[in-house]
């Protein structure tokens, strides 16, 4: 490899971060500046650079540019400004990134694209992409359902390189053993298939066998080509994140965050704010409003918790109620996906089932105690649904977690203000402290980024054979377990500022679950070493 090479690959280069020694061995002299620097003095720079940038959509042009000639440097200054950071790497700015890809595309940023009409490519394409490194984490989309932002296509694949950049300032992920992939299989925008500028497949979104068999065809070559990988789904349809997951979740180490961790992120605020309020998970009645693959997954989520502390099925699936935008779901709609089946309601549980059409009518019937928006109807918790859930608890816990900003349900200063300050509130962007008749009320953000890093951490170091229900029960009740209840206005889930810090905790969690589950080899007292040995750190 000749100099410039190494200046030109983002895991080797270092800039003026080379050393004198360096540069004589390598032939760098001439080719950078003559002052070494440390990198703390590159970052410093890097961070006072940033700050010149007017927008968010400036800043985040600016860090990828970093990204992509040095992620050692990228990965220092994303980890020293973490909770600021965070927006702009990945959600809400990543949606801009994402509907306009096409017309800003500069560089692949170490993606690997796999075209559903090419099958036979995709083993020397994800080879090409490992360019012989030791891959333990890739994160697949196919863009089907982005964010709130919804089908985007090939350029969708900004939010597997978001996705992986927050595993590693998070969670200390090696990120040369990260492989960000798009499965390309068409799109249903027809705004995108009509503009001369886009760069995916130019047709409809492929379904049925091909499409399964394409997903097979690529499980199994990644299990040949990485081993040891750990395999996260992210933003597929509401047709296929479930079935996908379903098919390999007993067979592989697999993972889907929609489904799955957005599940554990929403019960980790659950039980954080039931340790504040005093009560019992399986005393709660749920409602959620959006029933799709979000929605359905974080039901599922609760549903395993309340019998794992002692619930029979039956019993638990009491417990919730769905309601999509035909309203509550019952079991004689013939529409209703297989996750969303086992929590469909009897009409005759209701005198008045024809009129619960929408969620005030459902909230005002049913008198929950938590309501989670995974809906992305803007203004969708109005005030009056707010007051009637008040008037029957206490302390409801209302959970508007649709991002981004514009899809959300309700803000946390109107949730809080329309439940007289009783309501426990999490959302999914961030949230500024809300002032409410002389309390601050710290909010919470159910951002999953609070779990999926030390979730991964914590299965890679223990070379867990799958990820199990106790594996991420244990991620849950880790994060859970962080509230300050004596604070008034206490948030119900750690802050973002200190993601490195749960993130291990949360790995620490998980590992000793995998060993007492008996799906890791390892035993209980190696997990503190293998956890700290796993761990990168942005450092030359």
């Amino acid at each position: 490899m000749n100099a410039r090479d190494i200046l030109n690959n983002p895991f080797l280069n270092k800039g003026t971060g080379f050393t004198k020694a360096e540069r004589d061995e390598l032939g760098l002299n001439g080719l950078v500046p003559p002052r070494v620097q440390t990198i703390d003095e590159q970052a410093a720079e890097t961070y006072q650079l940033l700050e010149t940038k007017q927008s968010d959509l400036e800043k985040r042009f600016f860090l990828m540019n970093v990204f992509n000639e040095n992620r050692t440097l990228f990965f220092k200054v994303f980890s020293q400004h973490i909770e600021e950071l965070m927006p702009i790497v990945y959600d809400p700015t990543i949606a801009d990134t994402i509907e306009n890809y096409s017309h800003w595309y500069v560089r692949p940023q170490g993606a690997v694209f796999l075209s559903i009409d090419e099958p036979d490519n995709i083993e020397t394409a994800l080879k090409n992409g490992a360019n012989g490194r030791d891959i333990r984490l890739i994160v697949v989309s196919d863009s089907e359902g982005i964010l709130g932002i919804g089908d985007w296509g090939v350029q969708g694949v900004d939010i597997s390189v978001g996705k992986l950049m927050v595993y590693t300032a998070a969670a200390g992920i090696d990120p040369s053993q990260v492989l960000p992939v798009v499965i390309d299989d068409g799109t249903n925008r027809q705004s995108l298939l009509d503009d001369p500028l886009y760069l995916g497949n130019r047709h409809k979104r492929v379904r049925g066998k091909q499409y399964d068999d394409f997903i097979d065809k690529f499980v199994n070559t990644v299990e040949t080509l990485f081993p040891k990988v750990y395999l996260h789904w992210e933003d597929f349809g509401r047709g296929n994140a479930a079935n996908i997951l379903n098919r390999y979740k007993d067979k592989i180490t697999t993972f889907n965050d929609d489904i799955q961790g957005t599940g554990i992120i929403v019960l980790s605020g659950i039980l954080g704010a039931l340790q504040i309020s005093g009560q019992k998970l399986t005393d709660q009645k749920y409602v959620s409003f959006g029933a799709g693959t979000a929605g359905a997954g974080i039901v599922k989520r609760i549903y395993d918790e309340m019998i794992l502390q002692g619930l029979t099925p039956d019993e638990a699936k009491q417990h919730f109620y769905l309601v999509d935008k035909q309203g509550l779901l019952f079991a004689d709609d013939e529409t209703l996906t297989p996750e969303q089946k086992p929590f469909a309601r009897a009409c005759n549980e209701f005198a008045n089932a024809e009129e619960l059409t929408d969620l005030e009518s459902v909230i005002k019937t049913v008198q929950p105690t938590i309501l989670v928006g995974t809906s992305t109807v803007s203004g969708a918790f109005t005030e009056s649904v707010v007051s009637e859930m008040a008037a029957h608890t206490e302390r409801p816990i209302i959970f508007p977690i649709s991002n981004p900003t514009k899809l959300m349900e309700a803000s946390a200063d109107d949730v809080l203000r329309w439940s007289d300050g009783r309501a426990l509130v999490a959302t999914g962007i961030p949230s500024q402290p809300v002032e409410y008749k002389g309390v601050t009320y710290d909010i919470g953000q159910a951002n999953n980024a609070l779990v999926y890093p030390g979730l991964a951490l914590g299965t890679i170091a223990a070379e867990a054979s799958v990820l199990s229900d106790s594996m991420i029960s244990a991620a849950a009740h880790s994060l859970g377990g962080i509230v300050d209840t004596d604070k008034p206005g206490a948030a119900v889930l750690p802050p973002v500022s200190k993601l490195d810090e749960f993130s291990r905790t949360v790995a620490v969690a998980v590992a000793k679950a995998a060993i007492k589950d008996g799906v890791s080899n390892h035993s209980e007292d190696e997990v503190e070493n293998l956890v700290n040995s796993m761990k990168w750190t942005p450092e030359y």
